[in-house]
């Protein structure tokens, strides 16, 4: 006869997770440092414009000054209010297509390691922003302090 209780937890410390506070700071700080990588290269790309302009334009994409303004603003704009939490599932998903689109655009060179690093870069970042998309922005967010709370999770 086994000893083991199927109802116990894996593992003590793994069990906080199912705390909702503990969960939902584990949201904000996934949140936090997903944005981070949008909020960089959007300052980036106010910094050095030039430079994006003629990346963009070196793919043969038309209008490449509004594809910086877009940049910036999805960047710069999305990424923190993906931090606050204010329609959290929409941004997710906003930011996750932009991560795909980028990731098929920009880094499709396979045989240059560093352009197959940020092609799998932006993909990884869409699947956890994926992950926002179904389970929401958690407690520590404007969506639960608006009362979209329960509808978030």
């Amino acid at each position: 006869m086994s000893t083991i209780d199927p109802a116990a937890p894996a593992h003590p410390r793994i069990a906080s997770l199912d705390d909702r506070a503990v969960a939902s700071a584990v949201c904000l700080l996934g949140r936090l440092m997903i944005s981070a990588l949008f909020l960089i290269s959007g300052i980036g790309k106010i910094t050095a414009p030039a430079a994006t302009i003629a990346y963009i334009a070196s793919f043969g994409l038309p209008f490449p000054q509004l594809g910086l303004a877009v940049g910036i603003a999805v960047e710069l704009v999305l990424g923190p209010t993906l931090v606050l939490g204010y329609r959290t599932r929409w941004v997710a998903v906003v930011l996750a297509v932009y991560c795909v689109a980028s990731a098929f655009i920009f880094h499709h060179a396979f045989a240059d390691p560093n352009q197959f690093l940020h092609f799998f870069k932006n993909i990884a970042m869409a699947g956890g922003l994926l992950q926002i998309v179904v389970f929401g922005g958690g407690r520590f967010s404007l969506d639960a302090r608006l009362g979209r709370y329960a509808e978030s999770q």
